[in-house]
């Protein structure tokens, strides 16, 4: 396997409009992956999307869930692919491998049938899923403008690309993945590295309140 992070896929044109709602995501893999697009999308207006990872043990649905209720009111394509273990592979293996050809080829099937805006592309999740985010995030900074991080561990070590602006949340009772050594940890790091962080540090455990995920989806919709 390879320490090399880098995605190929990248939006593009399209001339018809893909079907809305929930839908499975063929992209190989050993596990089920999905795609959500809202009620309201059309190919002639690019939708905000957001790329997300479920945690440790978890599946794809998961991920989808970390902002679905969110995503006809907002108008953001979802896209939630399944890693190939447990969990995502520079975790499980201290290796980049088969869990970035997922992301890709997730990718590329969604920027071949749906119109999607270049300037509100996020990559997000939740635990190992936001550890796994911010990680591929980094060294994809051309292409994410956004990075959504709830709970995560720690990056992995990237050779990074461009500049996408972070939101991080951590519970400050978290007792999985505890706030201490992980984000006010990694929440320096990121701004003396120069990034523009978003930090919300709230009072419960290892989880995302209903505010924070409303908050993230907010910051990353908002005009800069």
């Amino acid at each position: 396997m390879s320490r090399n992070a880098r995605l190929q896929a990248r939006p593009s044109p399209v001339a018809a409009s893909g079907r809305t709602g929930q839908q499975a995501l063929d992209v190989g893999g050993q596990r089920d992956s999905y795609l959500y697009v809202p009620r309201q999308y059309q190919f002639a207006r690019p939708a905000p999307m957001v790329l997300l990872l479920h945690g440790a043990g978890g599946h794809a649905h998961h991920g989808l869930g970390l902002l679905q209720h969110l995503a006809d009111d907002l108008g953001m394509i979802l896209v939630a692919p399944a890693s190939a273990a447990h969990t995502w592979d520079v975790i499980a293996s201290s290796a980049f491998g088969p869990d970035v050809a997922v992301l890709d080829r997730a990718l590329a099937h969604v920027f071949s049938q749906y119109a999607v805006d270049a300037s509100r592309l996020a990559i997000g999740g939740f635990s190992d899923g936001a550890s796994y985010a911010l990680s591929v995030g980094l060294a994809n900074g051309d292409l994410f403008t956004h990075v959504i991080a709830f709970s995560p561990g720690f990056v992995a070590s990237v050779s990074t690309e461009g500049a996408p602006r972070i939101f991080i949340s951590h519970g400050s009772a978290d007792n999985v993945l505890p706030v201490e050594p992980c984000s006010r940890r990694i929440v320096p790091l990121l701004s003396k590295a120069g990034y523009e962080v978003e930090y919300e540090e709230f009072a419960g455990g290892h989880e995302i309140p209903a505010e924070i995920a409303e908050r993230a989806a907010a910051w990353f919709l908002r005009e800069t």
